[in-house]
């Protein structure tokens, strides 16, 4: 069976349900470890589900996929056989585009989120443009990756390994890149994530994301890079945020409401 969300940690003990589900996706070329300082700061009743996109992970061996609704489709069929449970989805950099519409297809299935948690991404009212990093050479895409802390020194003198990161991160970027926003956008709460410090992400654009939700948005703002999600003070960050809003009991406060386009 192919495994598209793998979990971190052990499960609650007793067999019990999970409080909450958390489901992360991480940026382009991301495997499942990418996550693993989340689980050290959430509670032991909240499950984290990571994406594993093919490529990477135990799924190193299958080609890529290059575009939004295959991944979508797989992540989508992973989480609607899943025990029922209240769940966030939460989306960095390219995960943010999968979580968005991985969101607008659990609502179609009618089994949406408590909350979409969308990071370091501009929103889908903002395209990509040329050049396309996707269509970069090996060394430039390289070099890039060295320069927003998307890859440590020290791997580049394992040039197998670096070939593999390479092949997930142009296949993402193709997805990304190529994608379109649809004509429709989400009923789902949004919390938008972002560092004021990101050398990829124009900060101001953000609060966009509330044109995508007839529910209520939030934003946050941290520093610490392009990857600054992934740091265990953040992680903490956004768990207490969670319960802020409320998240468990399903009633966010709607402190800004915008209608979609």
């Amino acid at each position: 069976m192919v495994d598209w969300l793998i979990r971190l940690g052990e499960p609650p003990s007793g067999g019990r349900r999970p409080r909450l589900r958390i489901i992360a996706l991480p940026h382009a070329g991301g495997w499942p470890t990418a996550f693993r300082p989340w689980r050290s700061v959430l509670p032991e009743d909240v499950e984290l589900l990571v994406g594993q996109l093919p490529g990477r992970g135990r799924r190193v061996d299958e080609p890529s996929l290059r575009q939004v609704d295959p991944l979508v489709d797989g992540l989508a069929r992973a989480v609607a056989d899943l025990d029922p449970a209240p769940y966030v989805v939460v989306g960095h950099s390219f995960g943010s585009v999968l979580g968005y519409e991985l969101t607008r297809a659990m609502e179609r299935r009618g089994r949406p989120p408590r909350l979409l948690v969308v990071s370091a991404r501009q929103p889908p009212s903002f395209p990509s443009e040329p050049p396309f990093a996707h269509l970069h050479s090996d060394a430039d895409l390289l070099a890039h990756l060295l320069e927003i802390g998307g890859m440590a020194p020290e791997w580049t003198d394992r040039p197998d390994f670096v070939r593999l990161v390479l092949a997930a991160v142009r296949a993402d970027l193709e997805a990304m890149e190529t994608y379109r926003r649809p004509l429709s956008g989400t009923d789902v709460p949004i919390l938008s994530l972002g560092a004021h410090d990101d050398p990829v992400v124009v900060a101001d654009r953000l609060h966009l994301w509330s044109l995508e939700t007839t529910g209520a948005f939030h934003r946050l703002m941290f520093t610490g890079g392009h990857f600054y999600l992934y740091e265990p003070a953040v992680a903490a960050t956004v768990a207490q945020h969670l319960e802020t809003l409320r998240v468990l009991s399903g009633r966010l406060p709607r402190n800004c409401r915008t209608p979609r386009r």
